[in-house]
């Protein structure tokens, strides 16, 4: 992750979160209130606290400091495929390569679990392309709908085989 010029950084670190952090609950507070306003409800499928404390469900901040970059998770869905969640970066974070850092984290965590797929869930709508766009140079590519979801023309689906 880059610094920003003529600021003094400790070097990020990417960590299992207890999720019982007050900034962590605001930046998941700020993430849910905005897929709210850029999907339907019957689209949104954002988790909050309590459904991502479920024990499938592992839970990363990415800090700098006592600074919260950002956030993600990843579901087990089955012993070979996994899901990314709550991907965020904070606003005042974004083009300093936190959403770059922790979705390689992911990508290596889901490896170091022997799953053979990594899927994910993001919006179709306008708002949702710079997440696209991140995924697609990762390697993600399009696909069907995976584990529970159905085909929406909200949602847009996508995987990388691991």
């Amino acid at each position: 992750m880059s610094s920003r010029t003529g600021e003094q950084r400790t070097t990020p670190r990417i960590t299992v979160d207890d999720l019982t952090g007050s900034d962590i609950a605001a930046l998941l507070a700020t993430h849910l209130s905005e897929m709210r306003a850029n999907s339907p409800d019957d689209s949104m499928h954002a988790l909050d606290l309590s459904a991502l404390r479920h024990p499938d469900i592992t839970f990363w901040s990415v800090r700098e400091g006592s600074d919260l970059l950002g956030c993600g998770a990843l579901k087990q869905l089955d012993a070979s495929h996994g899901e990314i969640k709550s991907m965020r970066t904070a606003a005042e974070h974004t083009g300093r390569g936190v959403a770059t850092a922790l979705l390689t984290h992911i990508v290596d965590e889901a490896r170091a679990r022997g799953y053979r797929r990594l899927s994910l869930e993001t919006g179709a709508a306008p708002y949702y392309l710079p997440a696209q766009r991140l995924y697609t140079r990762h390697g993600f590519a399009f696909c069907p709908p995976f584990a529970d979801y159905a085909e929406d023309p909200h949602s847009v689906f996508m995987t990388l085989a691991l």
